[in-house]
């Protein structure tokens, strides 16, 4: 399954063509020792993973993508269909394997796979189905690529990044949530939108919980470099705070109201992991909110417990965190919204 009939071998006999179509330059050297080939895996091939797997082709952002799913005639018709499209694309190797072997040697692992919830089912029920899936899941991941970053994207994302960093045994650095990555984007836009700017320009964290207890630092926001509430408290321009909780509201709601009209969500998520990969592998120590080890940041206390924080992304992972500077209510909502995610983990008995 690994990829489909090389057109290389359509000679007699099976004869590779590919060693005698062209002729070789004679007194070459070897290729530069420091070229990289970069590799990501991409596990699981619904709606969210495949969505990631096309952004990162389109983008260019790996010489090979390898996807790993449980069900074998999807995976390949998946595969198939992106190899079909290598005319359109820059040159990449695609790969899919019901095997975990097929991972080896990754330089990113991105984590989309994850169970869906049943009607009547509990919160609690539906994450430790999640916590066995990923007993099968991360272990192989860290056997074939044990220098790999893991980036989760499952949901719940902030406890699945905690037990994904507890199943595969790596520095916490190199475990990283997609976390409010995206719903930071959301509230960009919905502010952008607000005062009629480009998104680009609107600097932005949505931090904490990747859900409902969530936290929007609206005193670190600026435009154009322009801080906005200082801006309007100095031109005595009154706001009301109702007015910023519905902007954060709406970021909230966002997602569900996609889910209601489509089904579920796909193109925001892949272009928010592409975007974390982009940074992660070209090292471009751009800061994201992305769920990471939180303990000692913030105020957040003992517990071993992830949630998103701005941090810095580079090819070692978590580079560092961003000294933001939060209002007491903010901390207070910070530290709020890990009590919450810790008070969950406490009951997978991990």
């Amino acid at each position: 399954m690994q990829k489909s009939a090389s057109a290389s071998s359509l000679g007699p006999g099976g004869l590779d063509l590919s060693q005698i179509f062209f002729k070789p330059i004679q007194n070459t050297s070897p290729p530069s020792p420091t070229k990289r080939h970069t590799k990501i895996s991409v596990i699981g091939t619904g709606n969210v993973g495949m969505a990631i797997a096309q952004t990162i082709l389109t983008q260019d952002l790996a010489d090979e993508l390898a996807l790993v799913d449980a069900i074998p005639d999807k995976l390949r018709g998946e595969m198939l269909d992106l190899q079909h499209a290598a005319a359109f694309l820059p040159r990449t190797k695609i790969l899919a394997s019901t095997d975990y072997s097929v991972t080896v040697g990754s330089d990113l692992c991105i984590v989309t796979a994850g169970a869906r919830q049943i009607a009547g089912e509990s919160r609690l029920n539906l994450l430790q189905r999640n916590v066995a899936m990923f007993q099968g899941i991360i272990p192989p991941l860290a056997q074939y690529s044990p220098d790999t970053i893991l980036m989760i994207v499952s949901n719940p994302v902030d406890v699945l990044t905690y037990v994904a960093w507890k199943l595969s045994g790596f520095p916490s650095n190199r475990v990283i949530g997609s976390g409010t990555n995206l719903d930071s984007s959301r509230f960009r836009f919905l502010i952008a939108d607000h005062l009629d700017v480009n998104a680009q320009d609107v600097q932005a964290y949505i931090v904490g919980e990747h859900g409902d207890s969530s936290v929007a630092l609206w005193s670190s926001i600026s435009v154009g470099g322009v801080p906005v509430l200082s801006f309007l408290e100095k031109q005595q321009i009154p706001y009301e705070k109702d007015a910023l909780e519905k902007i954060h509201k709406a970021v909230v709601e966002s997602a569900y109201e996609v889910i209601s009209l489509k089904g579920y969500t796909s193109w925001a998520i892949g272009y928010s992991a592409a975007n974390l990969a982009r940074s992660i592998l070209r090292d471009q120590r751009k800061i994201h909110p992305v769920s990471i080890l939180a303990n000692g940041f913030y105020g957040i206390g003992d517990g071993d417990v992830f949630l998103s924080l701005p941090a810095q992304l580079g090819r070692g992972g978590v580079l560092g965190v961003t000294n933001v500077h939060l209002t007491d209510e903010e901390a207070q909502r910070l530290r709020n919204s890990a009590k919450t995610i810790s008070e969950v983990q406490s009951q997978l008995g991990l």
